[in-house]
């Protein structure tokens, strides 16, 4: 059951309002516990394939299409399993939380469905249309912060002064565990195991519930994280080893703007993830170009992160059995347009240097 207590204490940097203590670690019972849970309000999303697909990318690519989600986002799995998991209690208290748009709305969903309270917080500058549809879903929107982890620092404090209950997108177990149903729902929906799935990474929820799924019930298969290079906080420290925030950016993929890893999530990745790679703004753009041109699907930049994956990985995929999750379809139509057009990106690659963040403060007290 999760923990009776969900307010994280802040951490002594006041940054990243790391828990005090960790959620407890999830296993593939409670993937399949979670799969129950959501059964009973989503079906299947498809999992497709196209020759043309298969020539684009040298192999036998399958796409999971996650933007056929009643929110267009995977989150949605998390977010019911996390609603079903809590005392009615703390459903009474309200939920608050911060998101670039896809967990929020997801979350409000799931809010609604149990008719709950849900406050979001956004950052300074996040995309109306995701703003609009969170309050379209009926949450409260405050903006708050330069980015998801200013906002999400404010969110918290804000929540404890409401004694509402602080959801943080990958910090708990029955989200983790939810979107680990992406995983069993693929597995289930083959004949002969995939040699790989690529996902992307932003908070590491759908990145852990992966690989805890894969690595439980297909060995084998490898699972590879991707991540945009103009956000490589999660890349730095899976491949380093160490815990360090990068400076805020910019990228079409907005759901990958991590700055500061998640602790949790990530050190699952580190025991079960078997590579991790960056694409490039470009790439990203290529991939959401060759969804819509091939399996004729919508995609956002993070949506079509693990495609752009698949083909910088060509080479070493070649006839493998490969599955991407296509995450999201939450696309403004000024960056679909650009990028139909092949307009280059207006976030251009840049150096990423750390710097500390303790002597920052974004969340008002």
């Amino acid at each position: 059951m999760l923990n009776t207590d969900l307010q994280p204490e802040l951490a002594a940097t006041d940054w990243g309002a790391e828990p005090k203590d960790a959620d407890r670690a999830v296993g593939i019972a409670d993937v399949q516990a979670a799969a129950e849970v959501i059964a009973e309000h989503l079906d299947p999303t498809p999992l497709v394939r196209h020759p043309l697909l298969a020539e684009a990318t040298g192999c036998d690519l399958w796409v999971k299409l996650e933007n056929a989600q009643p929110v267009g986002s995977f989150k949605i799995r998390g977010t019911l399993n996390m609603l079903a998991a809590m005392t009615p209690e703390q459903r009474g208290r309200g939920l608050v939380t911060a998101t670039r748009g896809n967990f929020g709305q997801s979350l409000a969903r799931a809010a609604t469905l149990y008719g709950t309270r849900c406050t979001i917080f956004v950052p300074e500058g996040n995309r109306p249309d995701k703003n609009r549809a969170m309050e379209a879903t009926g949450a409260r929107i405050i903006v708050q912060g330069h980015d998801f982890d200013a906002a999400w620092d404010a969110s918290v404090r804000w929540a404890r002064r409401e004694n509402a209950v602080s959801v943080h997108p990958a910090r708990h177990a029955p989200i983790v565990a939810g979107q680990g149903t992406v995983a069993l729902e693929m597995l289930e929906q083959v004949t002969r195991p995939f040699d790989v799935i690529i996902v992307p990474v932003g908070g590491g929820s759908l990145a852990a519930g992966t690989a805890i799924t894969v690595k439980a019930l297909s060995p084998q298969t490898r699972v590879i994280a991707v991540q945009a290079e103009n956000a490589p906080a999660f890349h730095h420290a899976w491949h380093s080893g160490r815990y360090e925030p990068f400076r805020a950016t910019e990228t079409i993929a907005d759901g990958l703007a991590t700055r500061i890893p998640v602790r949790y999530t990530l050190e699952v990745m580190r025991r079960l993830v078997d590579d991790f790679i960056l694409v490039s703004e470009r790439e990203i753009q290529d991939a959401v170009r060759c969804l819509l041109e091939t399996v004729h699907q919508l995609a956002e930049g993070g949506g079509a992160a693990a495609l752009a994956g698949a083909l910088q990985l060509r080479e070493s995929l070649a006839g493998q059995r490969v599955g991407v999750v296509l995450t999201g379809g939450n696309i403004d139509l000024a960056t679909l347009r650009d990028i139909v057009v092949n307009r280059p990106s207006p976030h251009q690659p840049r150096a990423m240097p750390m710097f500390p963040m303790a002597s920052l403060d974004y969340g008002d007290r």
